[in-house]
């Protein structure tokens, strides 16, 4: 079969470095019962490990899913394994419906080498399905990763922290060097481990009012929240919000506070 070149468009960058890839095994700690689905195959470089690893275990392993946009990867995945050991979804996965895939509330393990141009809808994206999620593993870019577990103050605090924060508890778990990958990309990227918080410490009433209040702080992140914010005065004060302080200083509790204000 002849080789595969990267596709610059789908923001191609395939794993090389067998002792990366073993760590990512090992930290994600598959089993062969569960439902579990890769985002971004490629060249297989963590498939087979993770399939190898699943079998390795007593027990009826399940079949792997992948879901894989590049129509010729997804026939090389269809060549390489039976449909026994693994099921290939050829769809983007802005628009797969990952939720589909779950047998139930808290069941489905997802990891992948996330395509670093999507990768931030596409976390967005899943959000929407955290309450059948186990567990999520993603190579990331390293500056997204940072951003993903920031602490309120610093500039790597912004509105994909706050999102992610209220719904995931969130872990760097290490940094991957650009060395690892085919062709070796132009930033180091990291490891991330998201579990979905309970759904009884989801507090949020309204989402979609949530998530319009902390995009318009962060759409203007430089001002003060007085200027941001001025429809929300009153729920500020109520809250404890600093109507001096800027977006970047507000703990996620805090803008969970604030969408709250008047809806329970």
């Amino acid at each position: 079969m002849n080789a595969h070149v990267a596709r610059k468009r789908f923001g191609q960058n395939f794993l090389v470095d067998r002792a990366v890839i073993e760590a990512i095994v090992r930290t994600i700690a598959p089993k062969p019962d569960e439902c579990m689905v890769e985002i971004g195959p490629g060249l297989a470089a963590l498939t087979d490990p993770l399939i190898a690893a699943r079998e390795a275990q007593p027990g009826v392993s399940q079949p792997l899913h992948v879901v894989e946009l590049d129509r010729d990867l997804a026939a090389r995945l269809r060549k390489r394994f039976d449909a026994v050991r693994l099921t290939v979804h050829e769809a983007d996965a802005l628009g797969f419906d990952f939720g589909s895939l779950a047998s139930g509330p808290a069941s489905l393990r997802i990891v992948g080498n996330l395509p670093y141009n999507i990768s931030t809808p596409l976390l967005f994206h899943l959000l929407e399905i955290a309450d059948r999620v186990i567990d999520q593993h993603f190579m990331l870019q390293k500056e997204v990763v940072a951003r993903m577990v920031a602490a309120p103050g610093g500039s790597d605090f912004g509105r994909l922290s706050v999102m992610l924060q209220v719904r995931y508890a969130m872990e760097s778990m290490f940094d991957v060097p650009p060395t690892a990958f085919d062709p070796p990309p132009k930033v180091t990227s990291a490891i991330v481990r998201m579990i979905p918080l309970p759904v009884a410490a989801l507090k949020i009433v309204d989402m979609a009012r949530f998530s319009r209040i902390v995009s318009t702080a962060f759409g203007q992140r430089r001002k003060m929240l007085r200027k941001t914010l001025e429809a929300h005065a009153e729920a500020m004060e109520a809250v404890g919000m600093e109507p001096t302080a800027r977006a970047e200083e507000i703990a996620p509790e805090t803008w969970v506070a604030l969408a709250n204000f008047g809806l329970r």
